[in-house]
């Protein structure tokens, strides 16, 4: 041991306190009160004892209530208290174990037991702060370690999407933008009826997270198809179209079905990429849903990535001003869009500015000014 363990010693008749200091002293670091009131202000020290011998019957505040206020403080709660009194019937022992007494020593004192019992709950109490130690040592290199893999995850996650941006060269900010849109729109949602089930503050998390992954699938595109520069022809646009199916595909390859399925984010992920190019009436692509059979995350993403494209300069378009965007994005509520997250798009529209605007490849190419 660093110090020398202390225990308080609590009893209104000098004769007891010296039997006890008598029989600890060569052993412990002794502390003694004369009554309930002096105790309570012994244990408002910067350093605890580790343990409290308290006696019963004293005039005024008796040991059960010293005991109870001692157990009530959450700074001392965690101190043993023996009682030691001439109470000696099960109900007295009952009562004090009550109060969250860890043992009872009845008078007149057997010095071996009165030795043995400090002795055990002393160990006792080291094991337990040893064990608390470990568990808060074992909780941080925990935490620690998820942390670390969460940002590993940020990372491959980036490094994945990037991937598919450097092939198609025209996106620049592209995934880090519509992850903003989309996070936006979904704490805007979070509140309305149809929404709030799934748009928990994790779940937006998770869906911030996927996607940047949304266009993963158009690594398996071309580069004639894909870096073409201009407008793509009927066969090529049914190629292109194969990204979004390409997508789901690749992030499921990440790991069996089953499992991924069981993992919200690769969930996410696989919406997104699947789904983020059907419409509300059907008559998107790859599977032609319609309405809430299109995952929510989708309909999320397919405002945030048709914003992006409009207002984002391409070989086929110049840059659309954002008031465009805005109205062409109107335009589609109810055909392309999901209703609801248009109209809150409509409510945020100048956030999604701000957002195109922090993250802009440059003022030309963002059509901002």
């Amino acid at each position: 041991m660093d110090r020398q363990e202390r225990v308080l010693i609590v009893d209104d008749e000098p004769i007891n306190v010296k039997i006890l200091v008598d029989l600890l002293r060569e052993s412990y670091a002794l502390i003694v009160a004369k009554d309930g009131p002096q105790a309570l202000a012994r244990l408002q020290g910067d350093v605890l004892p580790d343990l409290v011998l308290l006696d019963v019957m004293m005039p005024g505040m008796d040991g059960l209530e010293v005991c109870r206020r001692i157990k009530d403080d959450p700074r001392t709660a965690d101190v043993p208290v023996i009682f030691i009194t001439a109470l000696g019937q099960s109900h007295d022992e009952a009562s004090g174990f009550a109060r969250g007494a860890v043992d009872y020593i009845t008078k007149p004192i057997s010095p071996p037991v009165l030795l043995a019992r400090v002795k055990t709950h002393l160990s006792l109490r080291r094991a337990w702060a040893l064990l608390r130690d470990q568990n808060a040592a074992l909780e941080e290199r925990v935490n620690e370690r998820t942390k670390e893999l969460m940002l590993t995850q940020d990372v491959t996650i980036r490094a994945l999407a990037s991937l598919a941006e450097t092939r198609d060269n025209e996106t620049g900010n592209h995934i880090r933008r519509t992850q903003h849109y989309v996070r936006r729109l979904a704490e805007t949602l979070c509140t309305h009826p149809r929404f709030q089930a799934d748009l928990d503050e994790r779940a937006i998390g998770l869906l911030f997270k996927s996607a940047p992954l949304h266009d993963i699938g158009k690594v398996g595109i071309p580069d004639a198809i894909l870096l073409k520069p201009g407008r793509l022809t009927d066969d090529e646009m049914t190629i292109m179209k194969r990204h979004a199916e390409m997508g789901r595909s690749a992030i499921l390859a990440a790991l069996e079905g089953d499992q991924a399925e069981s993992i919200d984010f690769l969930r996410y992920a696989v919406e997104i990429a699947a789904c983020h190019h059907e419409k509300w009436d059907g008559s998107g692509y790859p599977a032609g849903l319609a309405g809430d059979d299109i995952p929510l995350s989708a309909r999320l993403m397919a405002v945030a990535d048709v914003y992006d494209a409009l207002i984002s300069r391409r070989v086929y378009k110049p840059a659309f001003p954002h008031e465009k965007a805005v109205t062409l994005i109107l335009e589609g509520r109810g055909t392309h869009f999901d209703p609801d997250v248009v109209d809150a798009f409509a409510d945020i529209a100048e956030t999604f500015r701000d957002i195109a605007t922090t993250f802009a490849d440059t003022d030309e190419e963002a059509g901002l000014d």
